[in-house]
């Protein structure tokens, strides 16, 4: 499951978890884990050098629980802080070094290989179905209008207005689309779902569909 932040592509990938019964990944925790650990050790984001030096330091252990996801990182749960503004407006830039992609990608897909024997696992992100899961039998490319992106994200938030989030997700998209290391697209064998007019019910129940029409 790929598409941009304000999709819907974690409530939506959490609920076909469930019901199907499956593993479930949120990839973006792990590149947010990656930059709290950096910004709370003083690591300057702006030097692409400075972040590869460091990226295969911090230890992540991911949740695999939908109704239980998290991430710690060092052996601290960072569940929460890994979501703040400070987070957020550094992520694209660490997440755009190659040395941070290389890792993060061996670990999620260790991660779902282990997955495969118990039944499998629902995986959300930006780069799954082109660079990390290209073999994956069912690719869901999530978007919606940059209003309806922009009311549910602000709903998360407080203190942020839909204004701001409109134009921190346009600077995010710009970021996470044009990197040069596995940048944000459609895999060619993907179906894109424009979830703006539906609710997170629809959106599981046409999720549901495809999975049984394809696998």
């Amino acid at each position: 499951m790929d598409g941009p932040s304000g999709s819907g592509k974690s409530s939506a990938s959490r609920g076909v978890a469930r019901a199907l019964g499956l593993r479930y990944l949120d990839t973006g925790a792990m590149y947010r884990a990656v930059t709290w650990w950096m910004l709370d050790r003083g690591v300057d984001l702006g030097d692409p050098q400075a972040v590869a030096a460091v990226a295969g330091e911090p230890a992540l252990a991911m949740s695999t629980d939908p109704d239980a996801p998290g991430v710690t990182v060092d052996g601290v749960d960072v569940s929460g802080p890994i979501r703040g503004a400070q987070v957020t407006r550094a992520v694209s830039a660490v997440s755009a070094v190659p040395e941070v992609r290389a890792r993060m990608v061996a670990m999620q897909r260790e991660i779902i290989a282990v997955s495969l024997p118990t039944g499998g696992i629902v995986v959300e992100g930006r780069d799954i179905g082109t660079v990390v899961a290209p073999d994956a039998p069912v690719k869901v490319f999530l978007t919606a209008s940059a209003e309806a992106r922009a009311h549910r994200r602000t709903a998360e938030l407080d203190g942020t207005t839909v204004e701001a989030q409109k134009a921190e997700m346009a600077r995010r998209d710009a970021l996470d689309s044009n990197r040069k290391a596995d940048p944000l697209a459609k895999a060619a064998d993907a179906v894109e779902l424009d979830t703006t007019p539906l609710d997170l019910d629809e959106v599981i129940a046409e999720v549901l569909r495809l999975v049984k029409e394809r696998a």
